[in-house]
């Protein structure tokens, strides 16, 4: 009898202990988003690291993907590029976003790690801006300008400044496709991020600096007109037409006639439905790309139709 009792006693507690959980769930829920722990293409939670460059962009994305999916929570880690990659073997990190893909060499030895290959795709194109201070009297440069610049050779009185000291996407685009595999100078300056190459070049009148173009190409964007009543953004020559001088607006990272374009792409290590595949169907579906394309990137998943028009440069 006083066994029963006991038993009885101990299954009250248990009920008793679970109702006030599950009441105190209820009363602290409010906006807190509440997860089952049961991930979906819409639901659950992630952890992604995305380049730097793109940390305006990215967080529209993934302000609206929440808005549709309120169970869905996807977590941002801005870093550079290189770190991003190192990211891949990361186990608590299951999808970056950069500007390049795998190379096959790549694939097969997180395929060897992981057990099975990442799928990676891209899906929007933006451009290294070039901005000066605005006093600056140059504002027009060719590619042979801004490669003495980074070599260190450049008859300007310009103090170039990237957004770090090495292992960006921007520097790793400066040394493969601007030098062609040759060394930066030594003496060039390195920002903390995109905003503190923009604000440097704001108050220093001989600075030149390279930011994506995500940083400072929407002007319909308060914090980026901000940006663009601060600094000046100089035009690159162009590569169909010597005679025109062009800024990085879309249709000319389209055409690629603004000669410093570049991808960005995802990277998802998922073999299952999860929300790192969710979040990459909404980047490449229609309502990501048209966030793309309102930011001033060029969506890549979508048609983008080009008419002829006379821009004041």
């Amino acid at each position: 009898m006083k066994m029963s009792k006991l038993i009885y006693f101990w299954v009250v507690c248990c009920i008793y202990g679970t109702v006030l959980t599950i009441a105190s769930g209820c009363k602290s829920g409010g906006n807190k988003k509440v997860f089952t722990g049961d991930e979906s293409l819409t639901s659950g939670l992630i952890h992604i690291s995305v380049d730097e460059s793109f940390k305006p962009i990215i967080d529209s994305q993934i302000k609206v993907f929440s808005s549709l999916f309120p169970q869905a929570k996807v977590i941002p880690q801005y870093k550079s590029e290189a770190e991003c990659l190192k990211d891949l073997l990361n186990d608590s990190i299951r999808m970056v976003i950069v500007t390049r893909g795998l190379s096959e060499e790549e694939v097969n030895t997180l395929k060897d790690t992981l057990g099975f290959a990442p799928s990676w795709g891209k899906v929007a194109s933006d451009a290294i801006a070039v901005i000066v201070n605005n006093k600056a009297k140059d504002s027009l440069f060719d590619m042979s300008d801004i490669r003495s610049l980074m070599e260190g050779t450049s008859g300007y009185k310009l103090n170039p400044v990237l957004d770090g000291k090495k292992a960006t996407s921007t520097i790793r685009f400066m040394i493969d496709s601007v030098l062609k595999g040759r060394s930066l100078a030594p003496d060039i300056a390195g920002a903390d991020s995109s905003v503190g190459v923009i604000n440097y070049v704001a108050s220093h009148e001989n600075a030149i600096g390279f930011v994506g173009v995500s940083w400072i190409g929407n002007p319909d964007d308060k914090q980026q007109l901000a940006f663009l009543n601060s600094v000046k953004v100089a035009s690159i020559q162009s590569t169909n037409d010597k005679e025109k001088y062009i800024k990085p607006y879309q249709a000319n990272i389209a055409t690629k006639r603004y000669p410093m374009v570049r991808g960005l792409y995802y990277i998802v290590k998922e073999n299952f439905s999860g929300l790192g595949r969710g979040f990459t169907n909404f980047l490449q579906g229609e309502k990501g790309q048209l966030i793309f394309y309102r930011a001033y990137l060029v969506p890549s998943k979508m048609d983008f139709t080009l008419r002829n028009a006379e821009i004041k440069e």
